[in-house]
């Protein structure tokens, strides 16, 4: 006969993200808490046994929505079905809106956050495409990271220990389309493609981001080069992706999550141009 162990952790609910920051500090195995939605099944699942959980949610700075002539900037604790219903994110990123509208089903859009999304990093997740594909920042409680330099493998960023994500700030593009292929039982992305065409001198002329295909979002650079010669379907008509290195599992075999990514940018691109408007699934 065998006796389970229940998993045994401390909580704390900090009132400032000083005293977030301290609790982390000072226990190595601490997790936060944002929207839970991927840290608490985890835990039922006895995959994690933090010694202490640190509830994030009574941390005010963390929160809000700021749109401007040219950034989005989202709190690492906004809802997805808060940036999907604001309707500045509407008018300055729809492809964006888009995404967060179609983020899993409508419990998890209630309760999941960006911060909480970005910083498990996920494969399979939505907004790790958007902040690719728009050349996002990262801001944290030690510095600003880009985010091609912030997710770093399957289930890894460049976050230190005790390092919070406080907001992601995303530069307005001149248009940008986004499609996912998902698995229709959980909603998670098998495969999805982010484009964008960006604006300013500053900022690359176009950006393709992958996610669900991989281990980890990754730029397409052929169809970013194809594309910044000719932003039209026409010209990505003929795109195949190498099936090397992407994800196989009983979802789809990684042949065919390269099939998946050629379809997914094309819808992209067509939602980019303004020809279609809707997500797609398997």
């Amino acid at each position: 006969m065998s006796v389970a162990t229940l998993v045994d952790f401390d909580y704390a609910r900090p009132s400032t993200l000083a005293e977030a920051q301290a609790l982390l500090a000072a226990h190595p195995e601490a997790k936060p808490l944002a929207g839970g939605q991927t840290l608490i099944p985890t835990l039922k699942q006895r995959l994690a046994s933090p010694t202490l959980l640190v509830d994030l949610q009574a941390l005010p700075d963390l929160r809000g929505i700021e749109v401007t002539d040219s950034h989005v900037t989202i709190g690492a604790f906004t809802r997805h079905a808060e940036t999907a219903a604001h309707a500045g994110v509407a008018r300055a990123i729809p492809a964006l809106a888009f995404l967060a509208s179609g983020i899993a089903h409508p419990q998890v859009r209630r309760m999941g956050t960006i911060g909480g999304s970005i910083s498990n990093n996920d494969p399979a997740a939505d907004y790790p495409a958007a902040l690719v594909g728009l050349g996002a920042q990262v801001h944290t409680t030690a510095r600003v990271i880009p985010a091609d330099a912030f997710f770093t493998g399957l289930f890894s960023t460049a976050l230190e220990p005790a390092e919070l994500v406080l907001r992601v700030r995303f530069p307005i593009p001149r248009r940008a389309g986004y499609c996912k292929l998902a698995n229709p039982a959980s909603g998670y992305v098998t495969a999805g493609c982010f484009i964008a065409e960006m604006s300013g001198p500053a900022q690359e002329h176009v950006r393709v981001a992958v996610n669900g295909a991989g281990p980890c979002v990754f730029r397409q650079a052929t169809l970013e080069n194809t594309l910044a010669i000719e932003f039209s379907p026409a010209a990505i008509a003929g795109f195949c992706q190498d099936p090397q290195g992407l994800n196989a599992d009983l979802h789809a075999s990684a042949d065919y999550r390269a099939h998946l990514v050629g379809v997914a940018a094309r819808r992209a691109l067509d939602m980019a141009i303004g020809s279609s408007n809707h997500f797609s699934s398997l």
